[in-house]
């Protein structure tokens, strides 16, 4: 990766239009089949456009091509695109003659600080909406869109509110691109982390045990394993002390955090303690959704000082968070997560030289796993007092010293009101997943309100007690995403370090097989993860095999292989195969996984 960070996909002017237009079109068809439809919102997206309605009759998948078939009619009736901006009074009264309840709701809220709303028609489609469009639908080209999908939408994203019926469309520039697209999207679908999660046995979500929570199976949980070894690792060299956490805790101290007045949503209910003693009241405990307010209570265990700052706590901690049924999505969105968590307590001068160390450790990271479709947010604060802590002289201050760290790193970002964390702002690292679902890979959070709320203090230079600030941070995220991107992005080929099975011996017949023991008991002993193929499958199945579960590493065994104590070495990601002596092999492979090389990927040979 660049220096420069990628930053997020912006469509062109004239493609926002057309995919714009076309999310009209959809509704115009729609209302041809349900003229009772009631229209929510149809907007461009990165790779076409949606409409969410409210239906009298459903519609199914099966019903799309029909509708897809009335589009291209009206995209070659040549309909106009005219512009109308009307008072509020006008406004109103127009959408409550057409009978459209839901737009007629949100123009009330966009009246409260607008004179005027903007309406567009094309053919006999009225939509309340502030453009642009094309002038005309002959404007798009008929075969450079289809319609895709069908999902389900809360309207405004409230699950208390009415089900909404979302269709979905692709639409590119030319049909060529369409169809390009829609082949990517195919080949990118087999590397979907659910689909190869299972074929590679990394984990199952059983419902039994419950809908979003993994079951990390023993080639998965190499996987876990190796990751948090790396990343302690690397938090001992920069400085961070480790601490271990409890699951649950008492609900005052969620109080106390913030968390259950503005994040019980997502939190799991609580659990009544059962006394017996009249004189010992129930308490309440909570499965915990975040390691932060357990982290305070350490640094509140004693006083500080300023010359302990800053001070670096890191756990692995397990959290648990309780996402709808509907958002699960594999190990994207689950409901038990293993974060890569820290919470550095510094004085107010050290914060920029602190952010520029953890936006560096965020860069080794994504460098190191080949993670180059990231862009960055920069998250505010809105006015919304009831989702974001009431101080604005601080939110403007924490703001301003993360885009100025941002800029003084020459980082590309976007700004993105109301995205930061209900204490403060933060660094979101965003990526798309292989569908082009856009998610966040890692964030660093700037906490003013904390220390206020838990009372934390130092003893400053001169002697005075001060509040200190809070540096959250997780670069690689928790286990279940971050791991989620790596077989996706990878395909399921680990580099060797990662790999569940570093070396698969495959004797080619069955007189080899003690050779081939012998070698990976030594491997084992290296601390080599090593496995010796003693199926009766032939030669060549076993090879195939070896190559179809991704193994980095396959060593062949034959006659010769037993005579001259060698082995003949098959790359995963390589064309040819080379014969090495047997301590030459497992040097070269101790190595591999000392250094950590990322030998799947083409740029790192064989340490030989």
């Amino acid at each position: 990766m660049s220096d420069k960070y990628e930053p997020k996909f912006k469509m062109d002017e004239s493609l926002y239009k057309m995919r714009h237009s076309l999310a009209h079109i959809l509704a115009e068809a729609v209302l041809q089949v349900r003229p009772k439809a009631q229209l929510g919102f149809g907007p461009p997206i990165r790779t076409g456009f949606y409409y969410d309605m409210l239906l009298d009759e459903p519609l199914t998948e099966a019903d799309l091509p029909d509708i897809e078939k009335r589009m291209r009619k009206i995209i070659q009736e040549k309909q106009t695109f005219k512009r109308e901006d009307l008072p509020k009074a006008e406004a109103l009264q127009k959408l409550n003659g057409m009978g459209q309840s839901l737009k007629a709701e949100y123009a009330t809220e966009l009246l409260e600080t607008n004179d005027s709303l903007s309406f567009y028609t094309s053919g006999p489609f009225v939509d309340m909406c502030e453009g642009p469009h094309v002038d005309d639908t002959s404007k798009i080209p008929v075969m450079a869109f289809r319609l895709d999908s069908i999902a389900g939408s809360y309207w405004r994203g409230d699950s208390s509110r009415q089900m909404l019926t979302r269709i979905y469309g692709l639409a590119f520039p030319s049909e060529t691109e369409l169809k390009e697209f829609v082949k990517n999207r195919e080949l990118a679908l087999k590397r979907d982390h659910r689909k190869l999660g299972q074929e590679l046995e990394l984990f199952i979500i059983d419902e039994r045990v419950g809908k979003g929570l993994p079951l990390w199976m023993p080639n998965g949980t190499v996987i876990r394993e190796e990751l948090e070894k790396f990343a302690k690792e690397i938090e001992f060299k920069d400085g961070y002390v480790r601490v271990a956490t409890p699951h649950i805790a008492n609900g005052e101290l969620y109080k106390l955090s913030g968390h259950l007045p503005l994040y019980k949503e997502s939190m799991f209910p609580p659990m009544r303690s059962i006394e017996k003693d009249p004189d010992s009241p129930a308490e309440e405990f909570y499965l915990k959704p975040m390691n932060c307010p357990h982290h305070h209570m350490i640094y509140m265990s004693r006083p500080r000082s300023y010359r302990e700052l800053p001070l670096r706590l890191a756990e692995y901690g397990t959290v648990y968070r309780y996402e709808k049924s509907g958002q699960l999505a594999g190990l994207l969105r689950v409901r038990g997560l293993a974060m890569n968590d820290a919470h550095i307590y510094l004085t107010e001068d050290q914060i920029k030289d602190e952010i520029k160390k953890v936006v560096a450790m965020h860069k080794f990271y994504f460098e190191k796993f080949r993670m180059d479709k990231i862009w960055v947010r920069l998250s505010l604060h809105d006015k919304d007092k009831s989702k974001f802590g009431d101080n604005e002289e601080l939110w403007n201050k924490t703001e301003n010293i993360l885009r100025e760290v941002l800029k003084e790193l020459d980082v590309e970002y976007e700004e993105a009101q109301g995205e930061g964390a209900f204490y403060g702002p933060k660094i979101d690292y965003q990526t798309e997943n292989v569908l082009g679902r856009e998610e966040t890979a890692a964030t660093v959070q700037l906490d003013f309100l904390s220390p206020t709320r838990f009372e934390m203090e130092y003893v400053a230079a001169d002697g005075t007690k001060q509040k200190p600030f809070i540096i959250h941070r997780a670069p690689l995220g928790t286990h279940e995403r971050f791991i989620s991107f790596l077989i996706e992005r990878w395909g399921g080929a680990f580099p060797t370090w990662l790999s569940p099975t570093q070396v698969k011996l495959v004797p080619i017949a069955e007189d080899f097989i003690p050779y081939a023991q012998k070698l990976a008991d030594e491997l084992r002993g290296l601390m080599i993860r090593a496995e010796v193929d003693l199926s009766n499958d032939s030669f060549s199945k076993k090879v195939r095999n070896s190559i179809t579960h991704k193994n980095p590493n396959t060593w062949i065994i034959g006659a010769n292989e037993v005579k001259d104590n060698t082995v003949t070495w098959r790359r995963y990601a390589a064309e040819k195969q080379e014969t090495v002596s047997a301590d030459k092999a497992k040097n070269a492979l101790v190595q591999m996984v000392e250094q950590r090389l990322m030998d799947n990927f083409g740029d790192v040979g064989l340490p030989l």
